[in-house]
């Protein structure tokens, strides 16, 4: 649905965030006072000095800068305003730093090196998880990995006394949630029909539910049955086969722990006492869990939110005297992204700044540390020279006009686009066909040319399409893209690091992404001065 231009807007409050749609636009005195009052609420900003308790750190896979930017105003828009001025929760955050994503072997990088650098400290080459560079990819031998293994701030926690949690919506063996448990050479061995015959070095699931560090994990959510189930046994939900070939049920090896349990599906998960329960393995969907905005009406025996998942964790491992250390990823993001989709990209960013926002009403500022940044970013950009409150969806119009802006052809642009991906609309079929590579349910009745829209007017013979309204706010649309490739990139550029609690103004400036390691463990008042090995034993809570 287009905004209208007359909508009325916020006023400008200290710290310019949407809250209350008031009557007039701000005027130039509420400008320049909110922006003296920024500086006067920064003067008395003072850092927390104090050891964190707990550790949660955020991860918006793929939430680069121009993800956080849009996602912004289209949140800001739905709740009725321009959304320019709005601010997601994790911005409020009082610490940030840029981080430099390159791994030892990449300029652009995947999540694999990424969140081993933010979870040990180290950095290391591409598809590697938690090992360190001088591993060959693909490295089958256990006794190869074991010596060269990272020791992560997952299992530093757990040597100390703390519990853990990894909550994700993509496969909790993923490689951003992999990173914090698991060693391995090949992020896609993350289960034991994936390795190669002959590999001795466990799978990743296999990993998770054998992690022997004081009691194991403590809380692990999100999707991926399908790794932990043998090929004998079917799905509950969907009926397919499990893919373990060594005949192992990791779900029922998982409720051999201290009051553990599993559930896949919402009424269970709801079930669950935090109380009552020290391990809970929760597995959503056989794959990945549901794009935020499709979750409610497409899967088929419900599934949490991630807010849900959120809560739930922290319930549970805050009974821990210790402490915790929890990893929440926000997985689905970079999925759309690569799909070419911005709308699942930015519901998806919405939800984990929900997420973000729980957990900051659910913990103590004082003993929590929480960080929110991103393994790395997109070719997502934000063009044109659209009005304040245009759609952020939407095509792309000027300041005081009342149609679109065109192009040296005469045609309508939308304001998001992609540098390379599915909606390249020259060769590519990918935009007349709905794009194959990107399916939903919505998507095979927009192909078809139900709901209003005419597929015929993105013919790979006629170039860049005529766009309106209707095409490109729809859910399913695909941005336009400059190369045509079967899924869109990553990019190189900074992503940012939000940071609350103790220990978050060492977050400044720009820095490697291994010092995101570093923050949590000066935090958590760990000491590993060798950076790769384990760590002596704690008398930490004692």
């Amino acid at each position: 649905m287009r905004f209208l231009k007359k909508l009325s807007v916020t006023a400008v409050s200290s710290i310019i965030t949407l809250s209350v749609v008031q009557a007039a636009e701000p005027t130039p005195a509420d400008w320049f006072n909110a922006g003296r009052q920024t500086v006067i609420d920064a003067k008395h900003l003072r850092p927390n000095e104090r050891q964190a308790k707990n550790v949660i750190l955020f991860i918006g896979d793929g939430m680069g800068i121009s993800t956080i930017t849009a996602s912004r105003i289209y949140d800001g828009q739905q709740k009725g305003g321009h959304g320019e001025e709005n601010s997601l929760s994790f911005e409020k955050l009082p610490y940030l730093a840029l981080s430099k994503t390159y791994s030892v072997d990449q300029q652009t990088p995947d999540s694999a090196p990424t969140m081993t650098a933010m979870v040990t400290g180290v950095k290391t080459i591409g598809d590697s998880v938690s090992v360190n560079q001088f591993v060959a990819h693909s490295e089958p031998n256990a006794n190869v990995i074991e010596v060269n293994k990272l020791t992560t701030i997952l299992e530093q926690a757990k040597q100390h006394g703390l519990s853990a949690g990894v909550v994700s919506t993509a496969r909790i063996t993923h490689a951003t949630p992999a990173a914090t448990y698991a060693h391995t050479a090949n992020r896609d061995w993350e289960g034991d029909s994936d390795r190669p015959v002959g590999a001795t070095v466990p799978d990743i699931a296999a990993q998770l539910v054998d992690f022997n560090i004081n009691g194991g994990i403590d809380v692990a959510l999100g999707g991926g049955r399908t790794r932990f189930i043998p090929n004998t046994a079917t799905d509950p939900e969907y009926g397919v086969a499990g893919k373990r070939k060594d005949g192992r049920d990791l779900t029922a090896d998982w409720l051999k722990k201290h009051n553990a349990q599993y559930v896949w599906n919402q009424a269970q998960f709801d079930a669950i006492d935090p109380n009552t329960t020290d391990h809970l393995l929760g597995l959503f969907e056989p794959s990945h869990v549901h794009y935020e905005a499709d979750r409610l009406a497409h899967d088929q025996a419900g599934e949490p939110s991630l807010t849900e998942m959120t809560v739930k964790a922290i319930d549970i491992l805050k009974k821990n005297r210790n402490g915790y250390f929890l990893m929440v990823e926000g997985g689905r993001i970079d999925h759309a992204h690569h799909s070419g989709n911005a709308y699942r990209a930015l519901t998806d960013t919405q939800q984990f700044a929900a997420a973000v926002q729980a957990a900051v009403n659910n913990t103590n500022p004082k003993e929590t540390l929480i960080i929110v940044t991103a393994d790395h970013s997109h070719v997502f950009t934000i063009g044109g020279y659209p009005q304040r409150g245009n759609p952020i969806l939407g095509l792309t119009q000027g300041v005081g006009a009342t149609t679109p802006d065109l192009d040296l052809l005469g045609l309508p642009y939308t304001t998001l686009n992609y540098a390379n991906g599915t909606g390249y609309t020259g060769a590519s079929n990918a935009q007349a066909e709905g794009s194959k590579s990107f399916t939903t349910p919505a998507t095979a009745a927009w192909a078809s040319g139900s709901e209003g829209h005419n597929p015929t007017s993105f013919s790979p013979a006629s170039g860049r399409p005529l766009l309106d309204e209707a095409k490109v706010e729809h859910p399913d649309y695909l941005q336009e893209a400059i190369i045509p490739l079967g899924a869109e990139t990553h990019a190189a550029e900074d992503v940012a690091i939000f940071a609350g609690g103790p220990k978050a103004h060492l977050f400044h400036g720009i820095v490697e992404q291994n010092v995101i390691y570093h923050v949590m463990a000066e935090a958590l008042g760990f000491d590993r001065p060798d950076g790769a090995h384990e760590d002596k034993p704690s008398h930490r809570g004692k």
